[in-house]
């Protein structure tokens, strides 16, 4: 009867560190997906910049220290690997695109093209899809760095070397708020 009891608690005990591991795995992957979800929508941004700058310079041959920036910060944000580096690059990018876009308000003729139009378009499209995409990928991390942090999960992922995530951060500079002047 003893011997029972012992080999039903054992049982139960094995389940539920399967229960745990497959948990944990179940998010690291989920977290991959996240992951690769906000690298395609990166990839589409990259895709976008370069016709663009193209656009632009066509207008505004002048501006080349604006063209150089996007063209630099591109370069390192596609080279960037890890999520902090990845956002470090991404943002230094934005600000070089916002320098971009406001190039282009002093021309009117260009922001009257249907080209720039089209591409400013998609390219806030596309923005948009990298929010929802760095949404989900922080709430999924989220859950992930939690269940490594809850006893006796803990106890589990360490034995298994399961490691934290890092948020998909974005820029300070995107966190301040809207200054609104009348």
């Amino acid at each position: 009867m003893v011997g029972i009891i012992l080999l039903v608690i054992v049982v139960l005990a094995v389940v539920v560190l399967i229960g745990m591991y497959n948990g944990l795995v179940q998010l690291r992957v989920r977290c991959d997906s996240a992951w690769s979800d906000i690298d395609v929508q990166l990839k589409r941004r990259h895709d976008l910049i370069p016709n663009l700058v193209e656009t632009v310079k066509g207008y505004a041959a002048h501006e080349k220290g604006s063209f150089e920036n996007v063209a630099k910060f591109r370069s390192q944000a596609m080279q960037a690997t890890t999520p902090e580096a990845k956002a470090v690059a991404e943002n230094q990018l934005t600000g070089a695109l916002k320098s971009l876009f406001a190039v282009a308000e002093s021309y009117p003729e260009l922001k009257a093209s249907e080209e720039f139009t089209q591409l400013q378009g998609q390219l806030s499209q596309t923005e948009d899809a990298i929010q929802n995409s760095r949404r989900y990928y922080n709430a999924v991390v989220r859950d992930f760095d939690t269940k490594l942090q809850v006893f006796p999960t803990n106890i589990l992922a360490g034995m298994f070397g399961f490691q934290p995530r890092q948020f998909f951060e974005a820029a300070a500079t995107d966190r301040e708020p809207v200054a609104v002047k009348f």
